[in-house]
């Protein structure tokens, strides 16, 4: 049996323990053993972190040690899956420059804060976005700085109407990447639970856990 690690914390503003509440039963549904962790010092056990397939991190802002920092990127670069959403994966250790280019983005701002947006499918031809048509979110709209080396899946477009001088950008919304053997998945939809009432957006990540584990 597959092994999955989900770790929630920081910020409780993001809902963590309830939005991996949400996902650990469909991990398990297909086919994981999940285990939980509210600590950061998981990463440090090395031949722990090599048995999962996939770690998926919900842990806003907060600080990591150069040693979790480092166990955590270690694993991944060894074939470890990384997969996330919002700020749990991309407002995580804001110091730490090494984890957010792993990552491959970092969230900078939400211009209107909760407003209404839509997410566009980009790539109807990956196994994460395939079938699946652009949606609305009522949420926070990330902007964010992002790698160019990114493969884009969905992107989102700014108004213009809280920050006039970014009218029109295009910003992606759901990426993959890797980072060296391992697969890296990140969307920006999540801000609270709720959020993943959009069937879209739960699909959307729960295809991105699989696809970093190397189920899909």
């Amino acid at each position: 049996m597959k092994r999955a690690l989900m770790v929630w914390g920081g910020w409780e503003g993001h809902e963590p323990r309830q939005c991996v509440s949400i996902f650990a039963p469909l991990l398990e549904a297909a086919g994981f053993a999940v285990d939980i962790s509210d600590s950061l010092d998981v990463y440090l056990d090395a031949e722990r972190m090599k048995s999962y397939a996939v770690i998926s991190q919900v842990y806003t802002m907060s600080t990591i040690t150069r040693e979790q920092e480092q166990g955590l990127l270690d694993a991944i670069e060894g074939g470890v899956g990384f997969a996330g959403w919002h700020g749990g994966m991309a407002d995580a250790f804001r110091n730490n420059t090494n984890y957010q280019f792993m990552v491959g983005g970092q969230w900078v701002a939400h211009p209107g804060n909760i407003i209404d947006y839509t997410v566009n499918i980009t790539d109807r031809e990956d196994p994460i976005t395939a079938g699946l048509s652009d949606f609305a979110m009522h949420s926070e709209q990330y902007y964010m700085h992002v790698d160019p080396a990114n493969e884009v899946l969905a992107t989102t477009t700014f108004s213009g109407q809280y920050c006039a001088w970014v009218d029109g950008a295009v910003m992606p919304v759901v990426w993959k990447r890797r980072w060296g053997a391992g697969r890296i998945f990140y969307a920006s939809v999540g801000h609270v639970a709720a959020d993943f009432d959009v069937p879209e957006a739960k699909e959307i990540v729960r295809r991105g856990l699989l696809w970093a584990a190397r189920e899909l």
